[in-house]
C-alpha cells in the first residue's frame, strides 16, 4: 500500500537511481502521473515531459479498457477485445473520439514548445499503475519508434500478468509490487484523487 503518488514517485525513484548520470527523460502518461514523475526527474536530474495516449473504452463500460490508440493513431487491442466487441466501426469511432482528446490535451498541455525529442536518450515512462496495460503498450510503441537509446517503463504497481504482456515492449520493466490479486490501481494507495488538467499544466510550466 503507497500513501500516494508521492510516496510511489520516491521509491521508484529509489530503484532507479542508476540512471541519475545519465540525463535520463522521464515521461508521464497524463494525468496521475504527472506529478510522479516531476519528483523522479528532478531526482535523477533528467527532463520530464508527457507521452499521450488514450485508452479505448468498451461498449457501454468506458473504463474498461479494451485497448488504447496513441497520437500517430495507432492502436493496441486486448485479447478480451475480440470477445467485447463485434463491430469495427465502434473501434473506429472510439478511435476517432480519443484522437480528438488527444489534440485538445496536446493544445493545453504543451502549447509554447513541442514534445522533448526521445532520440539517442534514456526514456523511463511512468504510470501511477497498470491494469491491462493498454496505454502503457500505447506509450511504449510510440517511443519506440522514435529511436531512444534505452526504454523503461516504471510502475508502483501491477498484476504479473500485465507485466508479462508489457515487457516486450520495453528494454526494461521496473514494478514495485505486482499482487496476483488485483481489482485497480487505486485500491494499492491510501490517497488517490484525481488530477486536473490545471496541475498538470501547472507542471510542465515549471
Amino acid at each position: 500500500m503507497f500513501q500516494d503518488r508521492e510516496d510511489a514517485a520516491a521509491q521508484l525513484a529509489e530503484r532507479l537511481l542508476p540512471y541519475q548520470e545519465q540525463h535520463p527523460l522521464v515521461l508521464a502518461i497524463p494525468r496521475g502521473a504527472v506529478p510522479m514523475a516531476k519528483i523522479i526527474a528532478e531526482r535523477l536530474c533528467g527532463d520530464m515531459d508527457i507521452v499521450l495516449v488514450r485508452k479505448l473504452g468498451a461498449p457501454g463500460n468506458p473504463e474498461l479498457a479494451i485497448g488504447a490508440v496513441d497520437e500517430t493513431g495507432w492502436i493496441y487491442l486486448t485479447k478480451e477485445a475480440e470477445l467485447i466487441v463485434h463491430d469495427q466501426e465502434y473501434i473506429e469511432t472510439e478511435k476517432k473520439k480519443q484522437l480528438e482528446t488527444m489534440q485538445v490535451r496536446r493544445k493545453m498541455y504543451t502549447p509554447v514548445r513541442p514534445p522533448l525529442n526521445p532520440e539517442g536518450r534514456i526514456i523511463i515512462v511512468i504510470d501511477d499503475g497498470l491494469a491491462t496495460g493498454s496505454t502503457m503498450i500505447a506509450a511504449l510503441h510510440a517511443l519506440r519508434a522514435k529511436h531512444p537509446q534505452r526504454l523503461i517503463c516504471a510502475v508502483p504497481v501491477a498484476p504479473p500478468e500485465t507485466l508479462d504482456k508489457v515487457a516486450s515492449y520495453a528494454d526494461e520493466t521496473i514494478c514495485l509490487e505486482s499482487p496476483q490479486f488485483f481489482y485497480a490501481v487505486g485500491q494499492f494507495y491510501r490517497v488517490f484523487q484525481q488530477v486536473s488538467d490545471e496541475e498538470v499544466i501547472a507542471l510542465l510550466k515549471e
